[in-house]
């Protein structure tokens, strides 16, 4: 039996575990390698040859639309399916206009990431549901393709003046991977695949550009124009469910060193876990599989039925893959070792969840 050879691109460890985790457990799937990042990855595509390579975009030296062309370009035979968070609806066209094959939210079941991966390795396109129905719901029309906002005008106006990226972030006082996808959702904007494609479209138009010719740099944080990138500087509301008090007055302890805005509830049984997402907007739940009697896969079933949005990390001091298999089927992101959760670990989670 032919396998199915998987690169697995992404810069959160507990992620790359828990797609390892659901692939490993089809006998047809072969993972070949991991990266964390962009040199990495273009490291690993040639001396593996997978037939399909998953990628978080916002992964460290990695620009979205010049990277993903490169891939396509050199390596056409294999298809590229993007695991992200985003679900802006212009990034995610921008990218699928770039080479992609399909484009799977990581808010959805690893589960149907074996569906998409079938899909597009028979030739098909994949788009997770939400994004089918936010893409229909918000078709941007052509005309306003050719309307730019300030700020990508502002942007635009910096590549003509032969910025790079670095310079355009200490410029905007932005980082550069927010930059990078930036200039994602601009080159979409002005259907150009590339940062001289951009320059030479605005040197050819420029009505795009106010009447004076010195935009003033306006310092904001995040760019309208950019798709919302992680920040451990913003709140983010946590909910631990646990039986042991011990275990969660350590873990609160750990978040606050993590994320100091963090703002963390605490739960041990599957009720008061439902009472307090059904009242508060849980953005990230950890739930532990044994709860004193109750079980946690119930608890992620009960949390997603209510609030669907919510990201669930399922864990477990004695990891099984019955449990892993059962635990993503119900909703949770991962399912992950409890003595792998620390402090990086916990930083990284929440860096991957907060908008």
């Amino acid at each position: 039996m032919k396998k199915i050879r998987v690169l697995i691109a992404d810069d959160h460890d507990l992620i790359r575990k828990g797609i390892r985790g659901v692939l490993e457990e089809f006998q047809d799937f072969e993972i070949v390698g991991e990266a964390g990042d962009g040199p990495t990855l273009f490291q690993l595509i040639p001396r593996t040859r997978p037939d399909c390579v998953l990628i978080d975009v916002a992964m460290p030296d990695f620009e979205p639309i010049s990277a993903i062309q490169k891939i396509h370009q050199e390596f056409p035979e294999i298809r590229l399916l993007v695991v992200s968070a985003y679900d802006d609806n212009i990034y995610v066209q921008g990218l699928l206009a770039a080479g992609v094959s399909g484009y799977h939210l990581k808010g959805q079941s690893l589960n149907d990431l074996v569906l998409a991966i079938r899909r597009i390795l028979r030739g098909e396109r994949w788009l997770s549901g939400p994004l089918v129905e936010k893409l229909i719901d918000q078709r941007v029309s052509k005309s306003s393709h050719n309307r730019l906002t300030e700020r990508q005008t502002e942007l635009l106006s910096l590549l003509q003046q032969g910025l790079d990226n670095k310079s355009i972030a200490q410029q905007l006082q932005i980082s550069v991977k927010t930059v990078e996808n930036s200039l994602t959702r601009l080159y979409f904007v002005l259907n150009v695949q590339s940062r001289l494609e951009a320059v030479r479209y605005a040197n050819e138009h420029p009505d795009l550009f106010p009447s004076h010719s010195n935009i003033e740099t306006q310092k904001t944080v995040v760019p309208e124009l950019a798709p919302p990138m992680p920040s451990t500087s913003s709140s983010i509301s946590i909910l631990l469910i646990d039986d042991n008090n011990h275990y969660r007055n350590q873990f609160c302890k750990t978040v606050k060193i993590a994320n100091p805005h963090a703002v963390v509830f605490e739960a041990d049984n599957i009720e008061s876990a439902v009472d307090l997402v059904q009242n508060r907007d849980i953005q990230l739940a950890f739930v532990d599989m044994i709860l004193g009697r109750e079980s946690g896969i119930i608890c992620t079933q009960r949390i997603k039925e209510i609030s669907p949005q919510s990201r669930i990390i399922l864990m477990s001091a004695y990891p099984d893959r019955e449990f892993r298999r059962q635990g993503l089927a119900a909703g949770a992101l991962v399912f992950v070792d409890k003595k792998d959760i620390d402090l990086s670990t916990l930083r990284q989670i929440i860096q991957d969840v907060n908008p």
